[in-house]
């Protein structure tokens, strides 16, 4: 079964197969061509335009033929929707943000030095039984190893951390080498990302305050695919947004593209990862740059 990173392009790609089969019911046969994509999907609606209103979306010929990954099945057939991950995405498309919030399922190891003082650049909260990273500070040894607020430390060299208090956590590190820390990640189990798209307003349709989400707008592409109240915005299209003002994440939701990713972490979990952390050291101290792909 093919997976959609939203609902628009669930509803697209159906609109996209039912428009394939209906063109292999014609007796000649088409070269694959723009133009003949076009073809195709007029002979739904009667004009590009009408398909610009389907779900809010602004699906023009050019944006159509700019997020369009069509890949040929054979020679003289119609062309079949390919993705990414194994994702579905003919609304979408080949989306950075989409790779850079990805949460993998697995585990993985993640190898660590320490920089000239010493420090790797963490700070962990023990819940659960679990140990998870609370902070991670910016240009620091974890942020270069891509370690993301949220991730689960399983093992500190070798040493299984399931049932740690904060300081054994803490301890494990400072006596780790300077030159040599083997810790094994599952990424971000309390949080997931959810993919949406702007309307021609340039909105997703959702309402915050101080990053946590207060309220949804009625059929919005927020409220369309499960986008939850009671909820803090975590990352943005990958990047980690915690700690931010209200006008600098408005800043970084009206300079995204029209498919944009949000990732979301549910309040109690969130309120207990930060707890006794001030606004102005998440703010000055965490990682908010863009990560790599």
């Amino acid at each position: 079964m093919s997976l959609y990173p939203s609902l628009e392009d669930l509803k697209v790609d159906k609109v996209l197969k039912h428009a394939r089969a209906s063109a292999q019911t014609h007796t000649h046969t088409h070269t694959l061509t723009d133009s003949y994509c076009v073809s195709v999907l007029t002979g739904l609606y009667p004009n590009l335009e009408d398909l610009g209103e389907y779900m809010g979306l602004s699906l023009n010929s050019d944006e159509v033929n700019r997020n369009l990954a069509l890949v040929p099945v054979a020679d003289n057939q119609v062309a079949s929707v390919s993705g990414y991950g194994g994702m579905v995405r003919p609304v979408t498309g080949a989306d950075v943000g989409i790779r850079r919030a990805e949460i993998r399922p697995g585990l993985r190891e993640v190898i660590l030095c320490k920089d000239q003082d010493r420090k790797i650049g963490l700070r962990l909260r023990a819940i659960d039984n679990g140990v998870f990273i609370q902070l991670v500070q910016a240009n620091s040894p974890a942020a270069l190893a891509g370690l993301r607020f949220g991730d689960q430390v399983l093992q500190i060299n070798g040493q299984n951390c399931a049932g740690w208090s904060l300081d054994k956590a803490h301890k494990a590190l400072k006596a780790a080498s300077e030159t040599h820390i083997e810790l094994i990640i599952r990424d971000r189990p309390f949080q997931r990302t959810i993919t949406m798209h702007k309307d021609s307003s340039g909105h997703v349709g959702f309402i915050y305050k101080s990053g946590k989400i207060t309220s949804l707008v009625k059929d919005g592409s927020a409220a369309r695919n499960g986008l939850l109240t009671d909820h803090y915005i975590c990352e943005i299209n990958g990047q980690n947004v915690i700690g931010l003002k209200d006008s600098q994440i408005k800043d970084i939701l009206s300079t995204s593209p029209t498919a944009m990713t949000i990732t979301i972490m549910p309040k109690f979990i969130y309120e207990h990862m930060i707890k006794r952390m001030s606004s102005g050291l998440l703010r000055s101290a965490m990682d908010h740059s863009v990560p790599e792909v």
